[in-house]
């Protein structure tokens, strides 16, 4: 399917998608960090967490896109069912001293989430994607996170998928 194809989708909006995998990141840290259930944590997110609006640096209230709720659902679902696999493919591009157990917590999420997405989104081009996690990577870290998340995505984007 051609990005055009996946574009003219049914209820498609890359702004719901963008939002999706934002607040798949923020849940799958809360699962990380909490311990606790998968299927709460999703639930919570999409009757309340989502819905009320966000306070900016200035304290104004500023509402939430709105994000594609089955997208996200799927993506947290995913994650946490093939957090083995995943973990698994992070350790096989880290390099010298570097272990799992190294990576902020965040960016771990962030790397599952798009290792998930390549994986398994076949209809999103890689590029797609691997930006994607950048924004998200940069609106949270300054230092060399989002490098190390780009590079980690694009090593294995081309280990998932065919070139775009």
């Amino acid at each position: 399917m051609t990005t055009e194809q996946t574009n003219k989708k049914v209820g498609f909006d890359p702004r719901k998608r963008s939002a999706a995998r934002l607040a798949a990141v923020q849940a799958l840290y809360e699962i990380e960090i909490s311990g606790a259930e998968v299927d709460p944590v999703v639930q919570d997110f999409l009757a309340k967490r989502w819905a009320q609006p966000a306070i900016n640096e200035d304290g104004n209230e500023v509402e939430l896109t709105e994000f594609d709720s089955a997208f996200f659902s799927e993506i947290v679902k995913g994650v946490r069912t093939n957090y083995s696999s995943l973990d698994e493919m992070i350790e096989g591009t880290l390099q010298n001293e570097w272990t799992l157990a190294r990576i902020e917590t965040l960016l771990k999420c962030m790397l599952r989430a798009g290792i998930y997405e390549l994986a398994h989104h076949a209809d999103t081009p890689k590029g797609v994607i691997i930006n994607e996690y950048m924004d998200v990577a940069n609106a949270f870290f300054t230092e060399g996170e989002p490098k190390m998340l780009n590079g980690i995505l694009d090593k294995l984007g081309k280990v998932l998928r065919e070139p775009d």
